[in-house]
């Protein structure tokens, strides 16, 4: 009897005959050849001779013999299906019957195989997999390729569809309960603690034959895509002692880690879609049920990877990568702008279980290595990063010490995966978020009392939970804490420098410090925050530790506040630095004022600008200071300073000082001190120079300027507003301004307005400025794109003064080379020094002699002049005759 003969013979019996037959026909039913055949045999086994096999002879009876070969017919549909699918229309009648004929094939194949899980299903003793390999392995084939075909339709039959459509619907379904009965069954399988090898093997085939079938359905159904997770992690738990060290855990965890990240940007689009149909009632559209089914499925893969994390023996470095993904969603500045409520409910579906699952990551040492890793460098994510380290901050009190030890020293030994410690990464992070801060974002407060203390700045937020782990950290942990900080003082941020302030108070490290670069000014930033907490009496040991008369100390005391200290230090302080700066002034004349000795003028004059700082200036101090720079501004050319930095920072320290003493500084010193400003060529001057000189301009205003030297003075005040006025930086225009302003504002001397506004381009800057107009609004979206080109700017200077900082190459301030170009010989700069003096002089005396002034000088000083012309002439007759 031929094999077809047999097949319609075997389709007209009933059960009884199949019975009585089976041991005689089923053996031949297993030997056809013929593969295309093998599905049609399939179903008369399924439907005739399958009920009458029991348990154990199913895999060697049947499963093993006709299945594989299922497995390579049914592929072999599929294929023929990418082959002919470029002819199909409508028109070609015979090609249309012919896929639709494979894709009933196709459809009558899952139903097969739906029945032989039915009937296993149907015994009431217990499976085992050796039962079932066969099958189980069939089935996860044909279910990830019936799948596959399902996803790539779309695209695969393009217009052509809907002459298919019924049948591939019928597909999926039939696979979608094919699946669901499948995972029913390996539910009633148990695996005893005397499980083969090939037992253990086959679960795990099943779990990650399952996990690609996941990467497939992910888009296809909801609710299978989640029942196929639910199925892999129940399993992989179950059997977590035959299975752990087998499992690809990280391609589980990543894939995991995937769904929930598209489900939240699924989540992000509806939020999106909702907020731009400006909706009034949005728990009535369509789009905000789609949108709590994206939530639920977030919060599903969220519980999801925490029920997972239970495992124990694999790595877990891809969850901290994914871990921060989810929180880019408001406030992050790159997250898409949704409606405020929609956002609360998916912080809540993902944070809240999210959070728990950082717990029990935190004893973990490959999650804490990717989470400190220090060539962390996407900028996307840094306040994700900075938000999730704040987190582990916050639960680090509650971790054993072997945790703690983990998170908190970073790595220790040269052969360790490095790793930052958690301070230095929460540092670190904070610097990154250069935009973030810039924008600025808010975040929730601490609860107080129960409530919540509203939205507070990113800085504040960092700070308050670090200060929090801080205040409950062992003490044998601090040695790395005060190193991040140190680092993070020292570094060219200066907004992390003020958080390493405000966490940490460090002083002895300020005399050491090298240079006046940003780590003096970071340091110094902190000694004041310290003093203003040191009681009276700690302010004078500290006074009487660090005395201002040691010029050692006096990089210390010249960035310091006066008006912190109690009188007692203060009036000690005020004694120590005026009377320094007399010694060091009578030194430096003594010695012809030589270059090299600038630097060490400009530390005293420092620390006398810091006096000036104080509140009820004692007459004293006053007149003492005002002593100082009369005699200095004397001897200031505008030559010398635009070519040497040290009296360039001499000058800048005297505009400040007289600033401040503007009232009480002396008519010819104004003269001197405005004629030096005027030689110079404001474009090539520094800008901490300009800014000096912007705040005496500004306090000219403050005083009456004599008629004796209004000439002298105030064109030269207009002049160098009108200058400045066209600086081309807009950072000082805007100091510029605000100087302008304020002179204008108090000054008695209009002239001076109507004489700096010379042209109708600055006159508009001013009045502008003035009336506050605003000539361009800037859209959000181009002050963000604005700030992030800032950030990349700023983040390469930071980097460069560091790279710099860091170089060893230091080259000693020494007296300037005679052989440079445009650089007087000492006889030289003794002759400038003493015609400067001259010069000056004889100016001033000028201003009280001259025109118009009354009384007239006495006779005697008539005298003293004609002796004085003698003297030049003298002078000049003998300068002549030498060759």
């Amino acid at each position: 009897m031929s094999q077809v003969t047999l097949l319609d013979e075997v389709s007209q019996w009933n059960q009884e005959t199949c019975q009585q037959e089976l041991k005689t026909v089923l053996p031949k039913l297993h030997t056809s050849k013929s593969e295309l055949s093998s599905i049609y045999i399939l179903q008369i086994i399924t439907s005739r001779f399958l009920p009458h096999l029991s348990l154990s002879e199913l895999e060697t009876g049947c499963f093993s013999t006709v299945l594989p070969k299922v497995v390579k017919v049914f592929a072999s549909l599929l294929e023929e299906i990418s082959k002919q699918i470029g002819g199909l229309s409508s028109q070609n009648t015979e090609l249309h019957v012919l896929l639709r004929n494979i894709l009933k094939m196709m459809v009558q194949t899952l139903e097969s195989l739906s029945g032989c899980v039915r009937h296993v299903c149907s015994f009431e003793e217990s499976v085992s997999f050796d039962a079932i390999r066969s099958l189980s392995s069939c089935i996860l084939r044909v279910l990830k390729d019936t799948f596959q075909h399902c996803k790539d339709s779309e695209v695969m039959y393009s217009g052509r569809l809907s002459l298919v459509g019924d049948l591939l619907q019928g597909l999926f379904k039939e696979a979608y309960s094919l699946q669901k009965g499948l995972m029913e069954l390996m539910d009633k399988i148990n695996l005893e603690n005397t499980a083969s090898e090939e037992e253990v093997s086959d679960i795990v085939t099943v779990i990650h034959s399952l996990l690609d079938i996941c990467s497939i359905i992910s888009r296809l159904d909801i609710a299978l895509h989640a029942n196929t997770w639910k199925f892999i992690i129940k399993q992989s738990v179950k059997y977590q002692s035959f299975v752990e060290d087998r499992l690809h855990h990280t391609d589980i965890a990543f894939s995991l880690c995937e769904d929930l990240c598209t489900s939240v940007q699924n989540c992000l689009e509806l939020a999106q879609q909702i907020q731009q149909a400006g909706l009034q009632e949005i728990v009535h559209c369509p789009e905000y049920k789609l949108f709590q089914k994206a939530t639920k499925m977030c919060r599903f893969f969220a519980n999801t990877l925490v029920h997972y994390t239970k495992f124990k023996q694999h790595d877990f470095k891809i969850l901290s990568k994914f871990h921060i993904f989810p929180l880019s969603f408001p406030p992050s500045v790159c997250a898409p702008s949704v409606p405020s409520a929609l956002s609360e409910e998916l912080r809540v579906a993902v944070l809240v279980p999210m959070d728990a699952m950082l717990t029990q990551l935190l004893s973990f040492q490959p999650f804490a290595e990717s989470v400190l890793d220090p060539d962390h460098s996407d900028t996307e994510f840094c306040l994700p990063q900075c938000l999730l380290l704040v987190s582990v901050l916050g639960k680090l009190s509650s971790q054993p010490e072997e945790a703690l030890r983990l998170w908190s020293d970073g790595s220790q030994f040269s052969e360790e995966t490095p790793r930052w410690s958690v301070f230095e990464a929460v540092l670190h992070s904070f610097r990154r978020c250069m935009l973030e801060r810039a924008v600025p974002v808010w975040l929730p407060g601490v609860m107080l009392r129960g409530q919540a203390q509203g939205r507070v700045s990113l800085h504040q937020y960092v700070c308050v939970h670090m200060c929090a782990c801080v205040a409950v950290l062992p003490t044998q942990h601090f040695a790395p804490l005060e190193r991040s900080l140190l680092a993070a003082v020292l570094q060219a941020d200066t907004q992390t420098a003020v958080l390493a302030t405000d966490v940490w108070c460090f002083l002895q490290i300020l005399r050491s410090c090298p240079g006046e670069g940003y780590q003096m000014f970071h340091l110094a930033l902190l000694l004041r925050r310290l003093l203003f907490l040191m009681t009276p009496k700690h302010q004078v040991e500290f006074v009487e530790r660090f005395p201002p008369a040691q010029e050692e100390n006096l990089c210390v005391w010249r960035h310091t506040l006066l008006r912190c200290l109690c009188t007692e230090a203060r009036m000690r302080v005020e004694e120590e630095v005026l009377a320094g700066a007399s010694v060091v002034l009578q030194e430096l004349q003594n010695s012809g004022y030589r270059m090299g000795d600038i630097p060490r003028l400009n530390r005293i004059l420092g620390c006398v600008l810091m006096l000036m700082g104080g509140s009820n200036l004692q007459a004293e101090c006053v007149g003492s200071s005002v002593k100082i720079i009369s005699q200095l501004w004397s001897r200031m050319s505008s030559n010398q300073v635009q070519v040497h930095p040290p009296l360039q920072c001499t000058v800048k320290l005297l505009l400040s000082i007289s600033a401040v003493l503007i009232k009480s500084v002396e008519p010819h010193v104004i003269v001197q001190a405005v004629s030096c400003l005027s030689g110079l060529t404001i474009q090539k001057c520094p800008d901490d120079l300009l800014l000096a000189a912007l705040e005496f301009l500004a306090s000219l205003g403050k005083v009456f300027i004599s008629p004796s030297i209004q000439c002298q003075v105030l064109p030269r005040i207009s002049g160098l507003f009108n200058g400045l006025l066209t600086h081309p930086s807009w950072l000082i225009l805007h100091h510029v301004l605000e100087a302008f302003g304020l002179f204008a504002e108090i000054t008695n001397h209009e002239e001076v307005i109507s004489q700096t506004l010379s042209s109708e381009e600055i006159k508009t800057k001013v009045l502008n400025y003035l009336s506050k107009t605003v000539s361009h609004q800037e859209s959000e979206e181009a002050r963000l794109e604005r700030l992030k080109e800032w950030r990349s700017i700023i983040e390469k200077h930071c980097e460069q003064m560091e790279s710099e900082d860091n170089s060893p190459v230091h080259t000693p301030l020494t007296e300037p080379c005679p052989k440079r170009a445009r650089q007087e010989t000492k006889v030289e700069e003794e002759y400038e020094r003493y015609l400067q003096t001259a010069e000056s002089a004889l100016k001033a005396l000028q201003a009280i002699v001259g025109p118009g002034h009354n009384p007239s000088p006495p006779q005697w000083v008539r005298t003293r002049i004609e002796v004085l012309q003698s003297l030049i002439s003298q002078i000049n007759t003998t300068t002549v005759e030498q060759p």
